[in-house]
């Protein structure tokens, strides 16, 4: 890992992770260490600071013209470039998954579930929770109607979220089911769910799935690469056990600022 704000490529073989501390980078590096503890693949990584717009530079946009993270390098497949999050779980595990640990066989019918949930997330979860932080903290007037309309839409994504794992260990997958890269593409964004305000214990299936995922010890480095969350639900559960009141004051506002959102729009 590049100790310096990164200026280009730094590896010659492997694969390379140009990331940051986000629920899609989470991804990336949670997958690349599910492949390692599974079948010894190492990678190298770089911090790309999004607040310093480090993904905006050019070498960053030569590699993913969106300029956005993840992006991954494989300096062992002529230094292809793979960019967004769920193009990244496609083609790591069709590419190093031989023996199917976290996807499935591309004859499975598992195998297209699992792409649907991904591509659930990336359409329904990521655009809707993210806009939810927006209007949260970014919007200048305090946006009570933007709160209100992807606050909502978050908490209906959760409900089928919710009843999906009811009678389920993991999304896809035989009976129960098992891990794979349909729970990965969720992780980061579930464990990211205090920062909107929302209260995961009503979600008891959801956050069941979650204790159990991140037991897991590759998701548990995984989500410190770069560094690990600064508002995840173990993470805020912890700060305020410990009596951190600041903490438990700013959660406490979101969900006051939530609740008036709600209570000016709600039926209306």
């Amino acid at each position: 890992m590049a100790s310096q704000t990164p200026t280009g490529l730094i590896a010659k073989e492997g694969i390379e992770l140009l990331t940051w501390s986000t629920p899609n980078g989470y991804k990336a590096s949670i997958v690349l260490e599910e492949l390692k503890e599974a079948y010894g693949l190492d990678y190298t990584f770089q911090p790309i600071d999004i607040h310093k717009n480090v993904q905006k530079e050019p070498w960053f946009t030569a590699i993913n013209p969106n300029g956005r993270i993840p992006a991954i390098v494989d300096h062992d497949n002529g230094d292809l470039a793979v960019f967004e999050g769920n193009a990244i779980l496609s083609y790591l595990t069709r590419r190093y998954d031989t023996e199917n640990r976290i996807s499935f066989a591309i004859t499975d019918d598992d195998y297209t579930r699992a792409e649907s949930w991904v591509g659930w997330q990336h359409g329904g979860i990521g655009p809707m929770q993210g806009q939810a932080g927006h209007f949260l903290y970014a919007a200048k007037d305090g946006a009570p109607w933007g709160i209100y309309r992807y606050i909502g839409e978050t908490q209906r994504l959760w409900g089928i979220l919710d009843k999906a794992l009811a009678d389920r260990d993991y999304l896809v997958g035989p009976a129960r089911g098992r891990f794979s890269i349909a729970d990965i593409s969720l992780i980061g964004w579930v464990q990211a769910v205090p920062m909107i305000g929302i209260d995961i214990y009503k979600y008891p299936a959801i956050k069941a799935w979650l204790d159990r995922c991140l037991a897991r010890p590759a998701v548990q480095r995984g989500i410190t690469v770069p560094a690990p969350p600064s508002m995840s639900v173990d993470f805020i559960e912890r700060r305020i056990a410990e009596g951190d009141k600041e903490l438990k004051e700013k959660v406490e506002g979101l969900k006051k600022r939530v609740a008036e959102a709600f209570e000016k729009y709600e039926g209306k």
